[in-house]
């Protein structure tokens, strides 16, 4: 008869025998299985909602804001401010980068936020040829993560005469691409109908 392993070995290979089978359970099974079901189901989702334009080139993703800048006059020059190209819709203010996202942090007593608000609202007001009392809130602020790609449907809708302009295009036919790109309320109910600048900039492109 074969003398019985010490308690401390039988303990250790449980505790292995145990890590081995979780391992294969939770470590491939599980994310397989949400893998597999995640590409069947939400394959649009699951490989970050990237937006194609019409000859299938990857232009972003509908999860993320863009910048929609001129090309810089000196490349060379890292401190050039960006200037805002006319023809596109604007996002919100931020650096959007993906990989540096955040708020300023920033409070509402801050002097320098009140005064990067007040030069951004006459920026935007001169830019889109409108009242700086009817700038939107969204317009001179950023969003939390610096990367929402959404604005309100008033910002939206006070650029859509510069774009027309820029474009050539009839401004009633731009501001049916808003109304058209405008999300409802999430869940009916939560926060306000926005519209995202990505989709929006994509369908001025394929506008005939």
């Amino acid at each position: 008869m074969s003398k019985p392993l010490p308690t401390a070995v039988r303990t250790h290979l449980t505790a292995l025998r145990a890590l081995l089978v979780l391992t294969v359970l939770l470590g491939i099974a599980y994310p397989l299985l949400v893998t597999g079901v995640a590409q069947a189901v939400f394959n649009d989702n699951a490989n970050g909602s990237i937006v194609k334009t019409a000859d299938g080139k990857e232009a972003g993703s509908d999860l993320l804001g863009q910048s929609f800048n001129l090309p810089k006059q000196n490349p060379d020059d890292p401190d050039e401010a960006p200037r805002p190209d006319p023809k596109w819709f604007q996002p919100r203010p931020g650096a959007y980068d993906p990989t540096a996202s955040g708020a300023s942090n920033l409070g509402p007593n801050s002097a320098d936020l009140t005064a990067a608000v007040e030069e951004r609202r006459q920026a935007v007001a001169a830019f889109d040829g409108v009242d700086p009392a009817s700038v939107p809130a969204d317009a001179v602020t950023a969003s939390g993560s610096g990367l929402d790609p959404h604005i309100s449907t008033a910002y939206a809708q006070q650029q859509a005469a510069r774009v027309a302009e820029a474009r050539g295009l009839p401004v009633d036919t731009v501001r049916e691409l808003v109304d058209k790109y405008t999300d409802g309320r999430p869940l009916g109910f939560l926060g306000q109908p926005g519209v995202n600048v990505v989709l929006l900039n994509k369908a001025l492109v394929e506008q005939k």
